[in-house]
């Protein structure tokens, strides 16, 4: 699934809004930290809708804002009309994460280059 074709782009588009807003108020935020964060946020995602109790997340408060604000936009989207279902949030989550550490190739933060062009 490409972010061409995806019927949930808006949720990706979600999810970036609070990345960008992270990166912006953590100037020491690197994309691999990132990218680390989105991984434990799916698992705090899963605790907030009653799954994943065996796994535990753990982050530094430098990430916190960003496992908070996936789970915030998960309580908002998942399982709404027209919303994605937890399966389909998490793979949202996936395809973000993917394009984080895609980009870190070109550096700490061009992810955060990247995003800050296309978000207000």
């Amino acid at each position: 699934m490409s972010f061409n074709d995806d019927k949930f782009l808006d949720v990706c588009q979600n999810i970036e809004a609070g990345l960008k807003m992270e990166y912006e108020r953590n100037p020491s935020l690197t994309d691999m930290r990132c990218a680390f964060a989105l991984e434990q946020a799916k698992i705090a995602v899963k605790h907030r809708f009653g799954f994943g109790k065996n796994e535990s997340c753990r982050v530094d408060p430098d990430q916190q804002g960003i496992v908070d604000w996936c789970v915030e936009v998960a309580a908002d989207r998942v399982d709404v009309p027209e919303g994605p279902t937890l399966k389909e949030y998490l793979a949202r989550i996936d395809k973000v994460a993917r394009s984080v550490r895609r980009h870190a190739s070109g550096g700490k933060r061009s992810y955060y280059d990247f995003i800050r062009e296309f978000l207000p």
